[in-house]
């Protein structure tokens, strides 16, 4: 794309399910980072009382908003009911953020200022200068791992497909193919960046320190590697068949 609008109206989501301990910690550094901002709340009906919580943090600000949903049924239903949110209320910028602090908020300022020269925009840890923290050594091995896969098999140019800390314009949004996306988990976030790609849009990355939650229990799970291994497979395999043979 060219002749790319000036960064307004940039809109935070937030999937939540059981981050009650997490989640009025995160909304404040988000607004703090980014006073213009707003954050919109995607809550599974957590059990927990978050969206109960978020309800409070929206009442008291009016930059927070609240969709709740009426059962957990995955990180990319809840972000595509996110997006729709967002276009539907006039977002220029939608932005991915998990709710536990692994994504640092004081680096949206630099993710929305690389929006300047692109379409989409990810948080990298594995580019020049991205880092973890408190992470094991196998689950380092597997990121990298599974995002070399990834590059190998969908020949995407991205250190970091995996990563869910990244702006996309709307317009980037509204050019991608987003009725036919039915992954989720890792493969939610590759499944998109393919599709940028695919799209013709640009994509940057940028790096980012990565720091694992201190509260709460994480989401992964065995069933989210094996998807993301099967359907990262059968796109690649899907993508060679449809290229032209050489003579």
């Amino acid at each position: 794309m060219t002749d790319r609008d000036p960064v307004r109206a940039p809109l935070v989501i937030i999937p939540t399910f059981n981050e009650a301990a997490n989640l009025p910690g995160i909304v404040a550094r988000v607004v703090a980072a980014v006073p213009e901002i707003e954050v919109l709340v995607v809550d599974d009906a957590s059990p927990d009382g978050t969206g109960d919580l978020a309800d409070g943090l929206a009442a008291s600000d009016a930059r927070v908003h609240v969709l709740h949903r009426p059962g957990k049924s995955g990180l990319g239903v809840a972000y595509l009911a996110g997006f729709a949110w967002g276009l539907e209320h006039g977002a220029d910028v939608l932005i991915e953020m998990d709710a536990d602090g692994s994504h640092p908020p004081e680096d949206l300022a630099r993710l929305l200022a690389t929006l300047a020269d692109a379409d989409v925009v990810l948080g990298s840890r594995w580019v020049a200068g991205g880092s973890v923290v408190d992470w094991p050594r196998w689950r380092e091995v597997l990121s990298r791992a599974g995002n070399g896969y990834a590059r190998w098999a969908l020949r995407i140019p991205l250190a970091d497909a995996t990563g869910g800390f990244r702006a996309y314009r709307r317009t980037a949004l509204v050019t991608m193919d987003l009725a036919g996306v039915e992954s989720q988990g890792y493969c939610f976030q590759i499944d998109l960046a393919r599709r940028a790609i695919a799209a013709g849009l640009v994509v940057r990355e940028i790096p980012i320190r990565f720091v694992e939650r201190q509260a709460g229990v994480s989401k992964m799970s065995r069933a989210i590697v094996a998807e993301a291994l099967w359907r990262v497979t059968a796109w690649g395999v899907s993508g060679r068949l449809k290229r032209p043979q050489p003579a």
